[in-house]
Parts: structure tokens; C-alpha cells; sequence
């Protein structure tokens, strides 16, 4: 995930508060005044003490020339986190760094420059640094980069097979997010075709809604996780990331509140798009459900052999989660 830092220095207090309340990763402070921003929240400072040095391996330095360019990716390359101030805002030289290595970080002054910075050569910088006292741009730029992660193209898969496969053990995982009707969690048997599972936003006459969960399934199967990485369902845990998507295929970060492993009646769902198979093990229970086209949910209780539902599908292999060019055979 792209890291967020505020430069505070000479920044009124309402400015820093709303840094940290909207998820800011950093804050950048002179070293007499760190002590006062540790009251406010539990938050990483960047310190800058009296000569300008400043900890946690971070450095700042202003591009004016080539040399200056060259002194910077030198520093990132020996593991420097190369903060890049530039005369003018001008892509190129974030471009050229970038290209050399990932511990570039950009001054940006808005939220656009933010968008920009993060798209860079589509990887991006690693993160960026605001300076501003306008506290609904504080809010925007923490949106740009910590929400906004990922767009995936799902696919309309037609279900080809479903089958009760007897007792198991499913996961339920909830979030310490509320999800929206037509998001959830992508998973599959295999990590290259996976089915979307709806969260809980959906009341019945048998349970409540519990829309900050989504009943993902067997503890076997993979789910997305930030970077395009992927982990096993039975790997969540409190506080781990995971990706929640919605219908049109927009990916956010949510964090694991908790993750319930139970004994169910399970059910294998398979899906088919363009020769590729998608396959799941969910929970036989009406209250379990994938998403139609449309974004709406559909319980698997009254899913048929025929429907569309939505999933993804993905050319390469998994290895420790990682995409890998190479032959792999799951069945």
C-alpha cells in the first residue's frame, strides 16, 4: 500500500489531527515539538532534528540538475526512503527515479498531484508528502491513497455445477469496515478464477444484516489481499489487510476485525467464462451469497446451473501468494 505523510512542520494542530484521524502513516516534525503530537494519536513521526537530518532512514532532496537526480537515486538505491522536491511539479525526473527504485516519495500539494504521483509508470511512488493546512484536502490526498488501490476486470462467469461436498470448515471474516450492497470478497479454489462472495448486507427473515462480514468460505481457498498479492483464507487473522471489491471490479483495503473458522455443510460452485473454470466451497446457507452481474446478491440456496454470476479470472500461477509466469496445474 502507498504510504501517506503529512509534513506538519509549522502546521496548526486541527491540521495534524485531521492527518491521523484520516489514516496518515507519518508525520513529519521538528524535534521540539514531537512530544506534543504524541498526545494527539498513535502515529509515526518522521523527526527532523536542529541540522535537518531526519530519522526512520528518511532524506530530502531537491532536484535542480542532473547531479542532483543521480544523488538521489544513489540514496535509494542504498536504501534511502528519497523524499523529491522539485523546482516545478514535473513528472520526469519522479519518472527517471522511479524506473531505479522503490523508496521514491514525491512532495505533492493536492490531492491531484497525489493521483498523479501514485500512477506513475503505473507502479508509483511509494508514497507521498502534504503540506497543507486546508483540512478537506488533507482528507482527499488520505482517500487518493489509502482507499482508491485497486480496479480488476471481473468477468460474467455462467455456473456450470453445483454440488453439496458435506461438512467443512469456512471462514467468516469480519471487517472492521461496513460494506456496501454489490461488494465483497473474491475467492477461489484457485487464485486464477475466483468467485466474488457478497458481504452480509442483505436482512432476512431468519437473521440480521451484518454488513461489516463476509462469509468467504473454505479455510483452503485463496482471497485477495493488497498489491495483487493473494493469501489463504485460513492466514486471516485481527489486523491483516484484505481486498474487498465491488461489482464493477473496484478494490478497496479493509482490515480484519476478526476471522471465524466454524464446521458447516459446504458447497462446491463452479463457473465457467470463455473455457476458463472459477470455482468456490462456501457455506451451504441461505444466507451466503455471490453477485449477479448487476451487483445484486444472489443466496446460493436458489442459485441454478445456467445463472451469471461474477468472478475473475487471471492467466498466471501462485507462489507464497506472489503471481508467477510459469505451469500450474489445480484441479
Amino acid at each position: 500500500m502507498k504510504e501517506f505523510i503529512l509534513d506538519a512542520r509549522g502546521l496548526p494542530k486541527t491540521a495534524i489531527t485531521t492527518a491521523i484521524e484520516s489514516g496518515v502513516d507519518y508525520i513529519l516534525i521538528e524535534e521540539d515539538k514531537a512530544n506534543e503530537i504524541k498526545k494527539l494519536g498513535r502515529v509515526k513521526l518522521i523527526i527532523q532534528d536542529k541540522e535537518g537530518n531526519l530519522t526512520e532512514d528518511f532524506v530530502i532532496v531537491k532536484i535542480e540538475n542532473k547531479a542532483d537526480e543521480e544523488k538521489a537515486a544513489s540514496l535509494a538505491k542504498s536504501g534511502k526512503k528519497v523524499i523529491v522536491q522539485t523546482t516545478d511539479w514535473t513528472i520526469i525526473p519522479l519518472e527517471n527515479l522511479i524506473a531505479q527504485s522503490p523508496n521514491i516519495y514525491s512532495i505533492v500539494k493536492d490531492s491531484e498531484e497525489a493521483k498523479t504521483s501514485v500512477g506513475i509508470l503505473e507502479k508509483g511512488v511509494r508514497g507521498v508528502v502534504l503540506k497543507t493546512d486546508d483540512l478537506n484536502e488533507i482528507k482527499k490526498v488520505a482517500k487518493v491513497i489509502k482507499e482508491d488501490t485497486e480496479k480488476l476486470n471481473l468477468v460474467k462467469a455462467k455456473v456450470t455445477a453445483i454440488k453439496p461436498i458435506g461438512m467443512g470448515d469456512r471462514v467468516a471474516v469480519d471487517t472492521t469496515s461496513l460494506l456496501k450492497k454489490g461488494e465483497g470478497m473474491l475467492v477461489g479454489n484457485s487464485s486464477a478464477g475466483m468467485i466474488l462472495v457478497h458481504a452480509e448486507t442483505e436482512e432476512s427473515e431468519y437473521v440480521a444484516s451484518r454488513p461489516f462480514r463476509v462469509n468467504a468460505g473454505a479455510v483452503h481457498m485463496y482471497t485477495r489481499v493488497p498489491n495483487g498479492k493473494t493469501t489463504y483464507l485460513s492466514e486471516l487473522s485481527s489486523g491483516k489487510e484484505v481486498m474487498v471489491y465491488d461489482y464493477n471490479g473496484n478494490g478497496r483495503v479493509v482490515y480484519v476485525g476478526r476471522a471465524k473458522v466454524e464446521r458447516r455443510p459446504m458447497l462446491l460452485i463452479e463457473a465457467e467464462f470463455e473455457g476458463k473454470k472459477l470455482s468456490a466451497v462456501l457455506q451451504n446457507a441461505e444466507t451466503i451469497r455471490v453477485v449477479k452481474p448487476d451487483g445484486s446478491p444472489i443466496s446460493v440456496v436458489d442459485l441454478k446451473v445456467g445463472d451469471e454470476i461474477v468472478g475473475y479470472v487471471e492467466e498466471a500461477g501462485r507462489h507464497f501468494g506472489m503471481k508467477v509466469e510459469e505451469t500450474i496445474m489445480e484441479k
